[in-house]
């Protein structure tokens, strides 16, 4: 068992230098039995925008204040402490800003440990704990719960999340002991390791009710007031706390072991072997089933410490870092005072992208949006699918019935293009060739009034010259969505020569109302993502024409840690699409790019591939394998990864020169955000760097020095 108070934490101390400190006063509330409730309210003196966080300076403070309220206590001063926080926070979890940067494994061990003994002393008091989740608990602010005895939550709170495993690491302050033996081993599952794995999915706070992790639930209005009337009754006896989903021993002698093992299966079949954090936290709830607090805790000190020096952590953090700070401060994004204000959309179209166009814009923007299409047949099948999608959101209460009634008001189909004259902002959603784009573009331009923006949504086509037919090609920008639209969180927004600082300051404006973040990219072929991901595909596709079997091919490209393989990838987007995109790139850099002629027959047919349950991909359909004429000389697994690896490198490098992005963290932001490019490798760059590909490509690195852990 480990000593925690015979630590020394001094060389923690280095840390502080830069640490928002989130202080802990206490005030004394007497009950109404009597009881006095010392309360401690966690406040960095920052509004709700700056949360509360768990730096070193932080936690030495709170272990100071948790030792006094100890001998009170004792004393008989107080007969119970409560823990909440500032308005809407509790905590978002531990300071990580300058963790990566941890000068030894050692040095990373005390993190662990120092959580450990401040917040595992919340159970050593010697008087019952209360913890009142007013707000956000992340990480490090949901653990401060876990180790008090009792829990409350506000009905309002943001979210309630153990992220951890999202970041390259684990829940290390107790989480990863407490919570399956609070809630069970299936919960626990869903909340350490599947919710993270599912682009950082929180818990509300209702959820976290029903599963266990709290024991009440109150509204807002009287949260505080009823937290304490609550613990007053706990104190007296009068209120029972009973944990359904506390795990029996029969759980832990048969459900336990079944679930880890569905769970391991589940993690290979959908993200493979490379990522480590999922797995160390698969091992850690495993033996949580058994065994002493005590030794849990030292469990979690150990992987954290091995997680925190790791290459994988410091690469999530940079990728962590590109999502919250560089996408929310566009590179490039013109003043917003700029942006036409968008009272009324037009989209192109009413098929199937532009219905995901048409709810989006109704939804976050919540003006009037008007789809137009060849005929009416079209036009009403195009409005019927987005007021269906408002009733599904409607009946999982995701919208209220005035709220969905409001919304089905608002969208309008025409053929009539007429109606589109008072449209501040146009997109169209047409099919990708450059003439047709060019035609809707040309009639639409005589409609509307001379500063509407025009906003096109291709995937590689040039912006500017599908914008050379017009009168005022300075209103059009590219808006490349990713599919599917409700979901991905980029838009590629796409600067011509012409391009407007009025158009381009719209789009910005229009992205951010719209829930999404914007990348500014020049007009260059396949802009940023699909560009990348083409040289995937076409590396992929030249493995197979080689003579490659389809299965190994896939298996090559584990190790890039993408959320699937690439003729997975390829199935999703569509053989069409994937054909137009390789045929711009193949025929914009023919030295660089491949593409097979094979590709356009595969997309006429109506199954490509064959798939397991997982979604896999297990080979090629019979239709397929008779289009498909393949060489004699498969290629070995670690060539064509090498091949994808430098073939990335020296395109990326290419991309820098060429002034697509401003900078490489750019590319990095929009495949993180585009692609599902993992965290775990920072974007492609630091992956790269690690790999050597940076080196042999072109002799250099895009970071200096390589973004690694100081195990790495």
């Amino acid at each position: 068992m480990t000593d925690y108070a015979a630590i020394d934490f001094s060389p923690l101390d280095a840390l502080t230098g830069d640490e928002v400190v989130t202080h802990s006063p206490v005030r004394d509330v007497r009950l109404p039995s009597g009881n006095v409730v010392a309360l401690v309210t966690l406040d960095n003196g920052r509004d709700h925008t700056r949360p509360n966080t768990l730096g070193p300076a932080t936690l030495a403070e709170l272990g100071r204040t948790l030792e006094t309220l100890k001998q009170r206590a004792a004393a008989g001063e107080i007969h119970a402490v409560a823990i909440t926080g500032k308005q809407y926070i509790l905590a978002a979890g531990a300071d990580l800003s300058d963790v990566a940067k941890l000068p030894s494994k050692e040095v990373a061990r005390l993190i662990a440990q120092r959580g450990h003994q401040v917040l595992g002393s919340l159970s050593e008091l010697g008087v019952p704990s209360f913890a009142f989740v007013n707000g956000l608990a992340l990480g490090g602010g949901l653990e401060i719960a876990l180790n008090s005895t009792y829990r409350t939550v506000d009905a309002s709170a943001a979210a309630i999340a153990l992220p951890e495993v999202f970041l390259g690491i684990i829940p290390g302050w107790g989480g990863a002991y407490l919570l399956p033996n609070l809630i069970g081993i299936e919960n626990a599952l869903e909340v350490v390791v599947s919710n993270p794995l599912k682009q950082n999915r929180m818990l509300k706070p209702q959820q976290a009710f029903d599963l266990g992790i709290m024991d009440a639930i109150f509204p807002a209005a009287s949260y505080l007031e009823d937290s304490l009337r609550w613990a007053d009754g706990v104190l007296t006896g009068r209120v029972r706390v009973e944990r359904k989903n506390e795990p029996g021993k029969i759980e832990r002698l048969t459900k336990w072991p079944i679930a880890i093992k569905v769970a391991r299966n589940m993690l290979e079949s959908k993200i493979g072997t490379v990522p480590r954090s999922p797995y160390v936290a698969l091992d850690l709830l495993d033996k949580a089933k058994s065994g002493t607090k005590a030794e849990g805790f030292a469990r979690e000190d150990e992987a954290l410490a091995d997680l925190i020096t790791g290459d994988q952590f410091a690469a999530s953090m940079y990728a962590f870092d590109l999502v919250q700070k560089r996408a929310k401060r566009p590179v490039g994004a013109p003043d917003k005072a700029l942006a036409k204000k968008v009272t009324k959309v037009g989209v192109i179209g009413a098929g199937l992208m532009a219905s995901q166009f048409a709810l989006l814009f109704v939804r976050k923007l919540r003006v009037p949006v008007i789809i137009t299409d060849l005929d009416q047949g079209r036009v009403d099948k195009g409005v019927a699918s987005i007021r269906e999608e408002i009733g599904k959101l409607e009946a999982k209460g995701r919208l209220d019935a005035d709220t969905a009634n409001q919304l089905r008001a608002l969208v309008h189909g025409t053929t009539d293009r007429s109606e589109f004259a008072d449209c501040d902002f146009v997109i169209e959603a047409v099919f990708e060739e450059v003439g047709v784009k060019q035609e809707v573009f040309s009639a639409i331009e005589k409609i509307v009034a001379e500063d509407t923006i025009l906003a096109t949504n291709t995937s590689s086509l040039s912006v500017a010259e599908i914008g050379s037919v017009l009168q005022n090609p300075e209103r059009l920008v590219g808006f490349h969505f990713f599919n599917p639209v409700a979901v991905m969180p980029l838009i590629e927004v796409v600067r011509t020569d012409a391009t407007s600082d009025a158009a381009l300051s719209t789009a910005f404006v229009v992205a951010k109302g719209l829930g999404k973040n914007a990348v500014l990219t020049a007009d260059a072929p396949g802009f940023v993502v699909n560009r990348l991901l083409a040289k995937v595909m076409g590396e992929a596709a030249r493995a197979v024409y080689e003579g490659t079997p389809i299965t190994v091919v896939e298996k090559a490209f584990a190790p890039l840690g993408l959320p699937m393989g690439p003729f997975q990838l390829i199935d999703l987007v569509g053989w069409k699409v994937a054909a137009h995109v390789q045929d711009t790139m193949a025929h914009a850099f023919p030295d660089r790019f491949f593409a097979s002629e094979n590709f356009h027959e595969l997309a006429a047919l109506p199954e490509v591939v064959e798939k397991d349950k997982g979604g896999r991909v297990t080979g090629w359909t019979k239709a397929a394998q008779k289009v498909l004429v393949t060489g004699k000389t498969p290629v070995a697994p670690e060539t064509i990864l090498a091949r994808v690896q430098d073939g990335l490198a020296q395109e990326i490098r290419i991309m820098l020169d060429e002034g697509v992005v401003p900078e490489v963290q750019d590319i990095d932001l929009c495949l993180i955000l585009g692609a599902g490019w993992p965290f775990i490798d920072g974007g492609a760059s630091p992956y790269l760097d690690r790999e050597g590909a940076s080196e042999r490509a072109f002799g250099d690195t895009f970071h200096h020095p390589p973004i690694r852990g100081i195990g790495g």
